[in-house]
């Protein structure tokens, strides 16, 4: 195909995110696999040479982070379809008070409803999903969950954007992850797409708690637990798998600086051929204790390292990205591989798609240390350190406290920090300002 027009031209470039779309493997309506093979037909486009406009730079296809599809086991039986769920509404004593938007805290508030789906092996497998107002849940105290965290979780938000609709952000992403965090526990997969339409409707019955705010969202939170009443390190033969909705406001307080984060090489958060890679509360619980030790320290956040050279991993429960100058001159992004250490985030996918579609410095996946960082920041050469994550989107670092040396980062010290350019590419996606395949607009 030519392109001959330069009003042409120019248009492919300001909405090449959506050309992009169509010839990477995305975690989008395209239900594509990483290490399963296949080609992908990519359309080549030709500008003609009088035009004195760039050409689109080739972008490689990216691989998902994890399989976006997942065959169920035999023994998991039946699965629930939307088109069997119930809808059971709150009586009127049973609204909660909506807080006000400049008092939400993280995970502090609830909304009147939750979508419940049990699951029992001896009746079939999955049961029929309901909508049920807020409440308690009736648990055996033998209930797996409460004694070997058999349970696992996403997290996920809506956001209601500036023409009124409300918006999910790559929700298939969620599902997919969630599935093999479920079959790695032992639990019973789903069909996520059933689900995004579940959790879609109860959204809807609770619309009016989505924030009328670009400042907040509706945190969304699915959770799969064991609920089999019986004692025994073996699998659960009955879980429950539920959805509550909480408004929230930035992660971090209004007009905070850049986190400052400690990092203590005798804490370890995950190893190889552990479930640092998975999202279980496992992963979390253990980590309260050093938070607190970093608190201490005068810091927001622990940076968590691994081995004897102190690999950066995570930092608090995000995934961690390093702009710096090559010696070369030239800039490269940096974020640590997908190794079994590392929780494979959604904002960190799209951070590394957005930087290849953009194609104005390398972005590498690989291990980088303590000592390469301090060996930059003494070099000049370290930018940015920024954590990223669901909860907080992007979050500048400007300190790290490491073995007794304090470590300065300039990631705010510059005048248009790649940070703060993904953060509002994000955020514009998020509440509709910047149309985008990865929004997912519930009617």
């Amino acid at each position: 195909m030519v392109l001959r027009s330069k009003n042409l031209v120019r248009y492919v470039f300001q909405n090449q995110h959506k050309l992009i779309q169509q010839l990477l493997v995305q975690g989008g309506p395209v239900r594509a696999c990483s290490g399963h093979g296949g080609t992908q037909q990519q359309a080549q486009l030709r500008v003609e040479e009088d035009d004195n406009f760039p050409k689109i730079a080739e972008v490689p296809p990216l691989a998902a982070p994890f399989p976006m599809t997942i065959e169920h086991a035999a023994d998991v039986g039946e699965q629930f379809k939307y088109s069997d769920l119930s809808v059971r509404l709150a009586a009127p004593h049973q609204l909660n008070p909506k807080p006000d938007v400049d008092d939400l805290a993280f995970g502090k508030y609830f909304t009147d409803h939750m979508l419940k789906v049990p699951y029992h092996r001896r009746l079939g497998g999955w049961q029929k999903p309901e909508i049920t107002p807020m409440e308690n849940l009736n648990l055996h105290p033998a209930a797996k969950v409460f004694h070997y965290a058999i349970e696992l979780f996403e997290g996920m938000k809506a956001y209601r954007g500036y023409d009124g609709k409300i918006r999910l952000f790559r929700p298939e992403m969620n599902m997919a992850r969630m599935n093999v965090t479920a079959y790695r526990s032992g639990l019973p997969t789903f069909e996520g797409e059933e689900l995004i339409k579940a959790m879609a409707r109860l959204v809807m019955i609770d619309s009016e708690w989505v924030p009328h705010t670009e400042s907040a969202s509706l945190y969304i939170r699915p959770t799969l637990i064991g609920i089999e009443p019986t004692l025994g390190v073996a699998s659960s033969d009955s879980a429950l798998l539920y959805t509550i909705l909480s408004p929230v406001g930035p992660y971090f307080k209004p007009g905070a600086k850049g986190l400052k984060l400690y990092a203590e090489p005798k804490y370890t958060r995950a190893w190889p051929g552990g479930v640092g890679d998975r999202k279980v509360g496992s992963n979390y619980g253990p980590t309260i204790h050093v938070q607190q030790e970093a608190l201490r320290h005068g810091c927001h956040q622990v940076l968590w390292l691994y081995g004897d050279d102190h690999q950066l991993t995570e930092v608090g429960v995000m995934n961690i990205f390093m702009l710096y100058m090559k010696e070369n001159g030239e800039r490269e992004l940096l974020t640590p591989p997908l190794n079994g250490l590392i929780l494979p985030g959604i904002t960190r996918d799209s951070i590394i798609r957005l930087c290849h579609q953009w194609g104005e410095f390398s972005v590498r996946e690989q291990k980088f240390t303590m000592p390469e960082i301090k060996k930059l920041s003494k070099q000049g050469r370290l930018l940015e350190l920024f954590g990223a994550g669901t909860a907080a989107v992007i979050s500048p670092i400007e300190h790290i406290s490491y073995m007794g040396e304090e470590i300065d980062v300039p990631t705010e010290s510059h005048d248009n920090p790649l940070y703060r350019r993904l953060y509002n590419t994000l955020t514009d996606i998020q509440y509709g300002k910047l149309d985008h395949p990865w929004a997912y607009v519930i009617d």
